[in-house]
């Protein structure tokens, strides 16, 4: 990977305003058949669950202020409201932020943690990357296709309890970095985002119970360390795809992934979260 190249403020400024300018334009110009919010109730829901995932709301990282946690967890509860129940007809694109909008200070959004070239910063709306984590989790054990997903470009916690490969997650950034997934099959699809007390918990369900299941893994995993002194980490991302007799069908190329480390490569994940971390 190439040195990070240092922006001024006003170069970033410039650049988000003409990213954003340029995804309102596709938008409402391109042939996509866009999924849009519709009024349905818990009765509503449809009946056959193809997949589900929950991640933990908090946790301890040290030199993180907990309170940025906790507003991000009201940051969720909003967003997931803007998502749930969401139907995606054959023919139709989910757009992340299409659906959610603008997260704005109006709209209820607090500051929440942002990772920001590398570092945790401050920002308004800031934590929905779990939510977007979560639903590309999700589309990964489902029939139905990501054509849009962004890379984690620093990797800044080392793993602690990882139950998912490094680089299975989708960044977020209203509105130019957006995840986007297209219903190609001939079946209906809902997703269901909700908050319990403890976890952000998703599923996608259809009208029709699932033909395959999927098992989402990580081939390659290296590290390496560029000339300029960072550590660089890699890896690939693949799918095996099984029938109901479990016989495999296929294994599928999904995304490789390279991160610029924030920790030393050998640095335990106690010496970065605290004891009580989950």
């Amino acid at each position: 990977m190439h040195k990070p190249i240092k922006r001024s403020p006003f170069r970033i400024y410039a650049g988000t305003k003409y990213y954003r300018l340029k995804r309102y334009w596709s938008w409402f110009t391109d042939s996509r058949k866009y999924a849009k919010r519709m009024r349905i109730t818990d009765n509503d829901l449809l009946p056959h669950v193809i997949a589900e995932h929950r991640t933990p709301l908090t946790r301890q990282l040290k030199e993180v202020d907990q309170w940025l946690q906790h507003n991000k967890v009201k940051n969720l509860q909003i967003a997931a409201k803007r998502l749930n129940h969401i139907l995606i007809k054959p023919g139709e694109t989910f757009s992340y932020w299409r659906l959610i909008g603008n997260p704005t200070k109006s709209k209820g959004y607090l500051d929440g943690m942002i990772l920001f070239y590398g570092k945790v910063v401050t920002g308004v709306g800031g934590g929905l990357c779990q939510l977007s984590n979560l639903i590309y989790w999700m589309t990964l054990h489902s029939p139905l296709t990501v054509t849009e997903r962004y890379r984690h470009s620093y990797d800044v916690f080392p793993d602690s309890g990882r139950t998912q490969p490094f680089g299975s997650g989708a960044t977020c950034a209203y509105n130019y970095l957006d995840l986007q997934i297209e219903n190609q099959t001939q079946q209906c699809y809902q997703l269901v985002v909700y908050l319990t007390d403890t976890h952000l918990v998703g599923e996608w369900r259809s009208v029709a119970s699932a033909v395959n299941t999927y098992q989402v893994y990580e081939k390659e995993h290296w590290i390496t360390q560029e000339f300029w002194g960072a550590y660089i980490r890699h890896n690939t991302i693949y799918r095996k795809v099984f029938n109901a007799d479990q016989e495999q069908l296929s294994d599928e190329f999904i995304t490789e992934n390279h991160a610029i480390m924030m920790y030393e490569p050998l640095l335990t994940a106690g010496e970065y979260f605290s004891n009580d971390s989950k």
